[in-house]
C-alpha cells in the first residue's frame, strides 16, 4: 500500500535541517573565533571597540551575523503552512 507523505511534514523537516545547519555553523564560528583569537597571552590581545578581539568576533559580531542570517532564512526559506486537518492527507490523523 502506497502512502503519500503530507507536504507539511516535508516542509517542517526541511526547515528543521536548515535551522540545525545554521546552528552548527554558528557554533563553529563561535568556537573558531573565540579560541582562535583568544589563544594568546592576555598581554598580546588585540582589542576591537574596547573588547578583546576574540570576544568581539565570537560573541558580538557572530551574534549579529547569525541573527541576520536567521532572519533571512525565515524570510526566504520558511513557508507558512496550515495546522488544520487537510482533506488531501492519506496517511494519519494530521
Amino acid at each position: 500500500m502506497e502512502r503519500k507523505t503530507d507536504r507539511r511534514f516535508i516542509q517542517a523537516n526541511k526547515e528543521a535541517v536548515i535551522a540545525v545547519v545554521l546552528s552548527l555553523a554558528y557554533f563553529i564560528w563561535w568556537y573558531a573565533t573565540a579560541y582562535g583569537f583568544g589563544d594568546a597571552p592576555v598581554s598580546e590581545y588585540t582589542y576591537v571597540l574596547g573588547f578583546p578581539a576574540w570576544f568581539f568576533y565570537s560573541c558580538i559580531a557572530g551574534f549579529l551575523v547569525f541573527a541576520f542570517l536567521a532572519a533571512l532564512m525565515v524570510r526566504f526559506l520558511f513557508k507558512e503552512v496550515s495546522l488544520d486537518k487537510c482533506e488531501e492527507n492519506t496517511g494519519g490523523d494530521a
